[in-house]
């Protein structure tokens, strides 16, 4: 898409608009951020790109994030995110990592065969439900796949309310279907495994070739990493599109309503159970077992709850630990500056 562009085909919605009093309106540049490197961040306004140095007097910024620009170009102010993505950073981290903001629209994207994991679909949709955002699963290499039923059954079995479409990514006519959730002002956000189709979609509906792709192995189906950091892309029908890298590791924290969203279901059946405290595993009167015995609920499905619940809540607790630790660290400082000052008088 040819530059500059209007502030809607960047993603500009009355939501960010209400933030703004008029004097900033008409006296500040609107950015938003389009990728983030380690000492940069990559800007897009409507008079042209711009980059701000990465500074610890920053607050935390990710890629999707508006912002105001004094006419230097300089930082003024971040603007509430209408959603946000966060996970725990990878490995023993006890820090949170921000993946995108203001998404819409989260587009999980997972291939029909050896790739389709039900649990790591739910992890996507607790992630999606917590964020705020609308989650959409899109099936890729229909072209591929002898047995498309079989998929679209265990679909309907993590919830039958689920929205999705089976598409071929590299066929043009048949991701039509996914034209109209490109909206004038939307942003939409892809996740899902590497090489499961993520960056060919972005350049079917951007129209360009500008994201690397990359056949998967032949052996297992699994994907090569080509995509390696997020970008954001812009297409003709005005919507905003964010590429991310497969991640390995996605650990969710703090995302307790994202959890019972996905799985309402059995979120239901507890409220049934004759005990409150009931663990699901073998006390009598238990409704969730019962829907199990009854082939009303995978165990499968049963597993993965009780396994994201404990996973967020122990995160949680570390994060929440180590920004005490922060905030009493900070202070101690605080007390030490001021008594270092006293001393000087």
């Amino acid at each position: 898409m040819n530059l500059p562009l209007k502030l809607q085909q960047m993603g500009w919605q009355a939501f960010f608009q209400q933030q703004l009093n008029l004097d900033e309106f008409e006296n500040t540049i609107i950015a938003r951020v389009i990728a983030h490197h380690r000492s940069v961040y990559e800007l897009m306004t409507i008079q042209g790109p711009y980059h701000l140095k990465v500074s610890s007097n920053l607050p935390q910024i990710t890629i999707g994030d508006w912002m105001l620009l004094d006419i230097a170009g300089c930082y003024i102010r971040l603007l509430e995110r209408k959603s946000l993505f966060k996970r725990k950073a990878a490995g023993n981290q006890t820090v949170e990592q921000l993946i995108a903001a203001n998404v819409d629209t989260l587009i999980i994207v997972s291939s029909l065969n050896q790739d389709f994991n039900s649990s790591r679909i739910e992890r996507y949709l607790t992630l999606a439900y917590e964020a705020g955002a609308q989650p959409l699963l899109v099936l890729t290499k229909v072209d591929l796949c002898s047995d498309v039923e079989t998929f679209l059954q265990q679909v309907r079995k993590i919830d039958p309310r689920l929205m999705f479409e089976v598409v071929n990514a590299l066929d043009t006519s048949c991701i039509s279907s996914l034209q109209h959730w490109c909206k004038d002002g939307s942003t939409i956000a892809f996740v899902g495994s590497s090489g499961v189709g993520k960056s060919t979609l972005v350049n079917s509906l951007t129209g360009i070739t500008g994201q690397k792709t990359a056949a998967i192995r032949s052996d297992d189906s699994k994907g090569r990493h080509t995509t390696t950091s997020r970008s954001m892309h812009f297409t003709p029908l005005g919507a905003v599109l964010i590429d991310t890298p497969g991640m390995r590791e996605l650990q969710l924290t703090d995302c307790g309503e994202g959890i019972r969203r996905t799985f309402l279901d059995i979120e239901l059946l507890t409220t049934q159970c004759r005990f409150h405290d009931c663990q699901h595993l073998a006390e009598p009167g238990c409704a969730v077992q019962q829907a199990i015995a009854q082939g009303e609920l995978d165990t499968r499905r049963l597993i993965n709850y009780q396994k994201l619940n404990t996973e967020q809540a122990r995160n949680t607790a570390s994060l929440q630990e180590r920004r005490a630790q922060e905030r009493q660290f900070s202070k101690m400082v605080k007390t030490a500056k001021s008594l270092k000052s006293k001393k000087m008088l």
